[in-house]
């Protein structure tokens, strides 16, 4: 399983571009429960704490998207340092505001700011579209970013609770942005790997990607499946609690983290020819399936078990996501895209979390898997629903003549074509000059 991720990295520059580009995007999941733990220290206040945290997570679900937009039209050398520095300096003034006693108001205030954090998964991704577009390693690729990102969400949470707790009430943000500050710097100059600004065509249009239909549907579906997520979470903790050790809930987060990061690994070892839309509608159907094993859960133990079976289909089904969204998505709009895939996972995470909390509060424990089941069964159902239109697409992006995508792909593509059909060097090299003017 080894040999197709050691290969990844033989292209120049992947090293250092993904080491800092996970350096960079630790701080998302940080800055979210480093939030939650300072306010909650700070001012005692647990539903405040939430809300400010959750005003936090929908900002950046939204202005994520926005940002990768720009970074699109602009690159990521010109925008990445801009949004990292207004959210930085947003999450600064949060900690102030939330030392001194500020108004609540400007605690929502930053906290919406501070959403400006670029997705730095998106930016690792786009990177390694670039290299590997139409190869299958592009696939390895993408399972790798999925099982990095559940490390993110084990590692962060836990490492800014650490912090916040041990040390100070306010070390996990303002670790949070350090990190962010340090990993976007090592990761912009980087610019061998950087994806080329792509102009668009004549008549393509100017509006968000989200507005097409795949893009669309993929992120609905990530929505509903980041939900069955959030409840995973949320009903992790209500169990540790009745047992008496809240502790014990880290070990469902760990077990469902555990099972997607193995069946992610072994997914991006494959070459499948299996068509990725009923990829789709195979992953989303497990993940659907697995949901109803928890109306049999009666203890943590028994919790760990079944969200291990359940996280086996989250990763690859992620993965298939990605590699949809890099299909059909126009290449000039492709940040964008994985971005609001990455922001539907989390809105969904955040979404399920919240409204199992509520069920679970007013129902009990046992009618907090209902929000699972549900999220599982419309996940499925836009999967099905989907699929067809999917399939579409793809057929027509392959049917589809290859064109160059800006000035530079142009002259490359004159230049190599010319430079092939001349009968010898030197007549290549007259070619080139001339036929490419």
């Amino acid at each position: 399983m080894a040999i197709p991720y050691r290969a990844l990295f033989s292209a120049p520059g992947t090293k250092a571009f993904s080491a800092a580009g996970l350096l960079a995007r630790l701080p998302l999941p940080m800055a979210h429960m480093g939030i939650l733990t300072m306010l909650s220290e700070t001012t005692g206040q647990y539903a405040l704490a939430g809300l400010v945290a959750g005003t936090f997570t929908f900002s950046m679900a939204f202005l994520g998207p926005q940002v990768s937009r720009i970074v699109d039209r602009r690159g990521q050398r010109r925008v990445l340092p801009v949004a990292t520095g207004i959210s930085v300096i947003a999450l600064g003034a949060l900690l102030l505001c939330a030392t001194t006693g500020a108004p609540t108001w400007t605690l929502f205030l930053f906290a919406l700011l501070s959403g400006l954090m670029p997705s730095m998964g998106a930016m690792v991704r786009a990177r390694w579209t670039e290299i590997y577009r139409g190869q299958p390693q592009l696939n390895t690729a993408y399972s790798m970013e999925s099982v990095v990102d559940e490390l993110t969400y084990v590692l962060g949470p836990a490492l800014a609770v650490m912090l916040s707790t041990a040390l100070f009430p306010q070390a996990a943000p303002l670790a949070a942005a350090l990190l962010l500050t340090v990993g976007v710097a090592l990761f912009v100059p980087q610019k061998r790997t950087e994806p080329p600004v792509r102009t668009r065509t004549e008549n393509a249009s100017g509006a968000s990607v989200i507005r097409s239909a795949p893009v669309l549907m993929l992120a609905l579906t990530l929505l509903f499946g980041g939900a069955i997520a959030g409840t995973v979470d949320t009903m992790g903790l209500s169990f540790a609690e009745q047992q008496g050790n809240k502790a014990l809930s880290g070990l469902v987060f760990a077990v469902y983290a555990l099972g997607s990061g193995i069946s992610g690994l072994a997914f991006g070892a494959l070459k499948l020819s299996v068509p990725l839309p009923r990829l789709l509608v195979v992953g989303v159907t497990g993940t659907a399936l697995t949901t109803l094993p928890f109306l049999l859960v009666g203890n943590v133990a028994g919790m760990a078990a079944v969200v291990f079976v359940a996280g086996v289909f989250f990763a690859p089904t992620m993965v298939v996501i990605m590699g949809i969204v890099e299909r059909t998505a126009p290449a000039h709009h492709l940040t964008e895209a994985l971005t609001w895939m990455i922001a539907g996972l989390q809105s969904g995470v955040a979404l399920g979390a919240a409204v199992s909390g509520i069920v679970v509060d007013a129902y009990g424990t046992r009618w907090g898997f209902a929000v699972a089941i549900g999220a599982g069964a419309i996940a499925l159902l836009l999967a099905l629903t989907s699929a067809p239109m999917l399939n579409r697409r793809l057929a027509r992006r392959e049917n589809a003549p290859a064109e160059p995508t800006d000035a530079r792909e142009a002259d490359g593509a004159c230049e190599a074509r010319d430079a092939r059909d001349a009968p010898d060097a030197r007549d290549a090299l007259d070619v080139t000059s001339e036929a490419c003017r």
